[in-house]
């Protein structure tokens, strides 16, 4: 089963938590903490990602059925929120087991092929000397020559092991399974229940063009934005973001 970290009292419906790439549960703490006083909270490590196994393929049947042991080991219904490639894990979860997801949180993703890589992020964290790596600013200095943003930079160093001296990530199963990451599989099913699809005002990662293919799959989807943020919209405006969250699932359930 996925590593998992889990926040509030046991009992009644988890909620599910679901990262994106290159992240991990432990980059929801804050979030996950914050929600607990609803009840139990599960943030996951998918797999090639955190303290899961690396294994392959790094698909979206295979992230969806590593959720479905999650769900069926702590009761076998929950609700899910998931961002990014998590958010796409979570919708396969939803359409392929809809009994195990009681309500559903999709942040800033859509069940659509994307055009844009994120393979330009492998190629940083390799060419980092990880043997000059003491600490997690050093990590930080040499990605600054590949990644711009400092976000991303502290972003990454968070699944760096410094005693170790190795990424938490697998980036070779990664880097080959990247046209699977970006893509979403034809699949013919629907999620008939309460579903959000949330999103960063300035992130065009979920467009008008895709309303109908999420329709489509998601007939009860409803749709939201955060102010003043883009696809980190969790990271870039937590508490507007949670407030979201918190919202809905206060009202689906």
């Amino acid at each position: 089963m996925l590593n998992v970290i889990e926040h509030g009292i046991k009992g009644g419906v988890p909620l599910i938590i679901v990262h994106g790439l290159y992240g991990s549960g432990r980059n929801w703490g804050v979030i996950a903490k914050r929600l607990s006083d609803r009840g139990h909270v599960i943030a996951v490590d998918q797999r090639n990602h955190g303290e899961s196994q690396w294994a392959a393929p790094h698909s979206y049947a295979a992230m969806a059925s590593d959720l479905g042991e999650v769900v069926a080991h702590y009761g076998g219904t929950a609700d899910v929120l998931g961002h990014s490639m998590g958010g796409k894990a979570a919708m396969m979860l939803a359409l392929n087991n809809p009994g195990m997801v009681r309500c559903l949180v999709v942040a800033d993703i859509a069940p659509v092929t994307y055009s844009h890589s994120q393979i330009q992020y492998i190629h940083a964290m390799r060419a980092v000397d990880l043997s000059q790596v003491s600490k997690r600013s050093d990590a930080s200095d040499q990605l600054a020559k590949q990644v711009d943003d400092p976000i991303l930079q502290s972003f990454f160093t968070q699944s760096l092991d410094i005693a170790s001296k190795r990424w938490k990530l697998n980036l070779d199963q990664l880097a080959e399974d990247m046209p699977d990451i970006l893509g979403f599989p034809e699949i013919n099913a629907r999620f008939s229940a309460p579903t959000l699809f949330l999103t960063g005002a300035n992130s065009e990662y979920v467009l008008p063009e895709h309303r109908p293919a999420i329709r489509s799959l998601f007939p009860r989807a409803r749709f939201a934005k955060i102010a003043n943020a883009g696809h980190w919209l969790h990271a870039e405006q937590p508490r507007a973001f949670e407030a979201s969250v918190r919202a809905f699932f206060d009202a689906a359930t």
